[in-house]
Order: structure tokens, then sequence, then C-alpha cells
């Protein structure tokens, strides 16, 4: 079990993730993927989200890479790390990758009155743990955390309208 401590430093290696994403054009959103040893093994920022792409999230796009790589009993070991709370989707994918642990940093509902009714991002007000809930499995989910609440947001300022 990692400690308060490490869970927030993996949270801010999130946050950096999400600051490389906005500083390539894309949505600040980052995530992150930690192994049962500790060790980081993927990384993921939103991409470009498209017409032709909707799923761009940086929580499906790293499931969908890791779902490549890594093993259903290997994936149920590891934690999902995130700046913002998975949305529905994500969340689903989470689900169906077999990934037994999320943590985030700022609820989805912080970013809901962060984005409003901005097209780019039509956010729920639906919690993760409501979408796992509905599940056959316990996802552990663990979030928000105050402490890189601000980091999150600096990431954020000037981003929607």
């Amino acid at each position: 079990m990692t400690t308060r401590e490490q869970r927030i430093e993996y949270l801010r290696r999130a946050v950096e993730v999400s600051r490389r994403a906005r500083e390539s054009g894309n949505t600040p959103f980052g995530a992150i993927l930690v192994d049962a040893d500790g060790d980081i093994v993927l990384e993921q920022g939103n991409i470009e989200i498209t017409e032709s792409n909707c799923t761009g999230h940086a929580e499906t796009t790293l499931m969908e890479a890791a779902s490549k790589r890594f093993t259903k009993a290997e994936l149920w070991r590891m934690t999902m790390y995130t700046t913002v709370e998975p949305c529905a989707m994500c969340a689903g994918a989470v689900y169906w990758a077999n990934v037994g642990t999320v943590v985030y940093g700022v609820s989805e509902r912080t970013l809901l009155s962060l984005t409003g009714d901005d097209e780019q991002n039509p956010t729920f007000d639906l919690p993760c743990r409501e979408v796992f809930a509905r599940g056959q499995k316990p996802i552990v989910v663990e979030g928000p955390f105050p402490e890189v609440e601000q980091d999150v947001l600096t990431v954020h300022e000037g981003y929607w309208r």
C-alpha cells in the first residue's frame, strides 16, 4: 500500500503530464499507470479530440495502451493516477481494462465548475464511484486530494471559456 505522500507525488506527476498535453495544444488532462512495485509503467495526456476521434481522453487512451501491454491480472494490481476524476467513458475504460485502483486529484464536479457549458468538454456530473458501483468488481477509488487541487486547477487556468 502506498502512503498518502506517495499518492500525492504520483498525482503531481500526472499534473506534469497534463501540462505537457496543454502545451502540445490538447486539453489539460493527464494520467499515469503505476504497477504493484510502485513503478510508473505508462503515462498519457489527452490527445486531439476530433470529429473522427471523440475518445482521446487521457484515461481512455491510457487504458487502451495498457490493455495491449499487460494482462488483466497484472492490471488488477495496478493503480491509475489522474488529474481529474474519470468521466463515465473513462471509468468504463478502467473497468473493462481491469485496473483495480483509481486515484484522482480533483472531482468531476470541480471540473464542471471550470468548464461550464464549453462544448469542447460537456462534463458529466456523475462520480466514477457511481459508475463502478454498477459493475461486478470492487474497484478502489481515492480522491479528491486537496493537496494537489491548486496544481491541477493552475494547468486549466485560462483554458475554458
